[in-house]
C-alpha cells in the first residue's frame, strides 16, 4: 500500500484542530469510561446520554433522541442541500466491567481503551470536524447503538437518510490509514436440528440432533467459493444435555461473508435447500443476508475527492483504498444507491481485541479530512 507524502505544510485547518487535541482526548476518555455493550439497553443509553452533553457543546445543538424497539439513536441535522450524512455507532463489544481493569490511557502518543479504535475515537473526531465548520448547512450525523448487532433497529432510520444524502461518510476505523473502497456482503444463519432423546446406552432408539448438525455444518463450509470471496464460517454449536442422553436439539450458527450480490443469494438459497442427512432430524434455518456487498463502484469518486481533500491539508495519504471483509453500514448507505466512503475514523489497530488503541496525533488530521471532504462534496 504506497503511502503519499503531504505536498506542503500542514495548513491552517490542520493546526485549528491540532491545537484542539486535548479537547478530543478529554471527550474520548469520557466516551470510552461509559462501557456500551451492545446488548445492554441501559448501557448504551447512558452513552447516547454522554455522547449527546458532548456534541451538544460542540455543535450547539442538541441531537434528536431517536427510541427504538427500547434502544437509543442520536441524530442532528443541519438545514440545506446537497445533503452529507455522516454514519457512525457508539456500541462496543466489550462487556461491562472492562474499564476496571482496561481503563482509558495515553502513552507513547496512543491512546487505549475498551471501544476506542471501533469506533469512538471516529465519532469524536466527526464532532471536532463539524464543529469547525463554518457552515454546516446539509449535514447530518446519525449515531446508533446496534451496529454490532447488525443494525437491527437503526437499519430502516439509516436507509432513509441515505436516500435523501448526496453522500454518506462512514466513521468506521481505518485500516492503518487506509480508506475502505469496497465491503463483503454478510449473513447470518441460525441452524435448529431437532431429533429426538434417548439413554446413550439405547441410542438407536433416538434420534441424534447432534450427528445431523455436523454433516450439515461440515456441508455447508464446503459452499463457499474462496476465490470469489465467498467464505462459511461456523461460529457456534451447542447440542445435547447431558453426557448419556442422545441429543434431542442441537444449535449452529454460520457467519457468511460474500463479494457479491449474486453469491450472496445463491447461498442463501443452497442453505435453505440444505438435503437432509437423516431425514428424521427436523431442520428449522432462520437468518439471512443482513448487510449487501458494498462494491468498489459506490466509492470511486469518493475517494479520489478524499485524496485531493489530503493534498491540500498537507496530510499523509494512503493512496490504495482496501476491501473490508466486515460489515458496516456503509453496506446499507451503498445499496442505497448514495455514493459512500468508509474507514473516515481513528487510525490505529486491533479492533475488537484487548488493547485496541488510536495514534493520537492522527486525531486532528482525520477530523480535518473529514471538514475537507464535507466541504468539497458541498461545493459539487
Amino acid at each position: 500500500m504506497a503511502t503519499a507524502a503531504p505536498d506542503s505544510a500542514p495548513n491552517e485547518r490542520v493546526r485549528h484542530l491540532s491545537e484542539q487535541t486535548h479537547g478530543m482526548l478529554g471527550a474520548l476518555e469520557e466516551l470510552v469510561m461509559v462501557e456500551s455493550p451492545s446488548a445492554d439497553l441501559a448501557a448504551t443509553a447512558a452513552c447516547a446520554a454522554e455522547l449527546a452533553g458532548i456534541g451538544s457543546v460542540l455543535l450547539g445543538e442538541k441531537p434528536e433522541r431517536l427510541e427504538i424497539e427500547g434502544r437509543v439513536h442520536l441524530r442532528w441535522g443541519f438545514a440545506g442541500a446537497p445533503k452529507v450524512l455522516l454514519v457512525g455507532h457508539f456500541d462496543t463489544v466489550w462487556p461491562l466491567g472492562t474499564v476496571r481493569r482496561w481503563p482509558y490511557a495515553v502513552e507513547d502518543g496512543r491512546a487505549t481503551g475498551p471501544g476506542i479504535f471501533d469506533m469512538k475515537a471516529g465519532l469524536v473526531q466527526a464532532l471536532y470536524a463539524v464543529a469547525s465548520l463554518e457552515d454546516r448547512s446539509g449535514v447530518q450525523l446519525l449515531f446508533t447503538s446496534d451496529e454490532e448487532l447488525g443494525s437491527i433497529t437503526s437499519q430502516a432510520t439509516i436507509e432513509a437518510m441515505a436516500r435523501d444524502a448526496a453522500a454518506a461518510l462512514v466513521l468506521e476505523p481505518s485500516r492503518k490509514g487506509a480508506l475502505k473502497v469496497a465491503r463483503k456482503g454478510v449473513s447470518f444463519y441460525h441452524l435448529h436440528f431437532t431429533g429426538a432423546a434417548a439413554h446413550a446406552s439405547e441410542a438407536t432408539r433416538g434420534v441424534n440432533a447432534m450427528l445431523e448438525m455436523a454433516h450439515q455444518v461440515a456441508a455447508i463450509e464446503r459452499l463457499g467459493r474462496p476465490t470469489l470471496g465467498t467464505t462459511l464460517t461456523p461460529t457456534l454449536a451447542t447440542a445435547g444435555v447431558t453426557q448419556n442422553t442422545v441429543p434431542a436439539e442441537a444449535y449452529a450458527y454460520i457467519d457468511v461473508r460474500v463479494g457479491s450480490a449474486a453469491e450472496q443469494a445463491r447461498i442463501d438459497d443452497e442453505i435453505r435447500a440444505l438435503p437432509a442427512h437423516d431425514s428424521r432430524v427436523l431442520l428449522s434455518v432462520t437468518g439471512g443476508p443482513n448487510r449487501p456487498p458494498m462494491p468498489v463502484e459506490a466509492t470511486r469518486d469518493l475517494f479520489e475527492r478524499a485524496r485531493r481533500c489530503a493534498a491540500g491539508l498537507g496530510i499523509e495519504f494512503a493512496t490504495d483504498g482496501v476491501e473490508a471483509s466486515g460489515g458496516s453500514d456503509g453496506n446499507f448507505t451503498a445499496a442505497m444507491g448514495t455514493p459512500t466512503l468508509d474507514g473516515l475514523g481513528a487510525v490505529g489497530d486491533h479492533a475488537h481485541a484487548e488493547g485496541e488503541y488510536v495514534e493520537v496525533a492522527r486525531m486532528p488530521e482525520r477530523a480535518a479530512l473529514l471538514a475537507a471532504l464535507i466541504e468539497d462534496i458541498r461545493a459539487g
